[in-house]
């Protein structure tokens, strides 16, 4: 299977198994989306992850998590930069998520990160997408 874009895929595919009501979604792995995945886990968004090695091919596999009632964590995930339209801040710049109930995440010259620790750190970057 050939992605344009993998960080639109990682979304998708957490969005579609969260609707479905799944306890687990699987996707081919890449250093990007397992700090994705960190992020969202350390965030209390996802219960857990692990990386998966079948031969030559690695996957990442992804607990979901869902609230007493069966709602998913997550409510919305959306996709910010996009490859046809990358959007860049500046440490500043950072957007805050719902007043700061969700999270941004982007890439920095520091790693992968959330938009409150590239504030702290004094960093910008590319905005991947935002979660709440």
């Amino acid at each position: 299977m050939n992605v344009t874009d993998p960080i639109a895929d990682f979304l998708t595919c957490l969005r579609n198994g969260m609707r479905a009501r799944h306890k687990t979604v699987d996707m081919p792995s890449s250093k990007l989306k397992v700090q994705m995945a960190a992020i969202l886990r350390d965030e209390g968004y996802i219960a857990g992850f692990r990386e998966v090695v079948e031969g030559a091919k690695k996957r990442i596999e992804l607990r979901l998590k869902y609230s007493s009632s069966n709602e998913p964590i997550i409510t919305r995930l959306q996709r910010v930069s996009r490859p046809g339209r990358r959007v860049y801040v500046g440490s500043r710049q950072v957007p805050s998520v719902l007043g700061g109930m969700g999270i941004t995440i982007l890439t920095t010259p520091k790693g992968v990160m959330t938009g409150k620790s590239a504030r702290k750190e004094h960093v910008g970057g590319e905005i991947l997408c935002e979660v709440w």
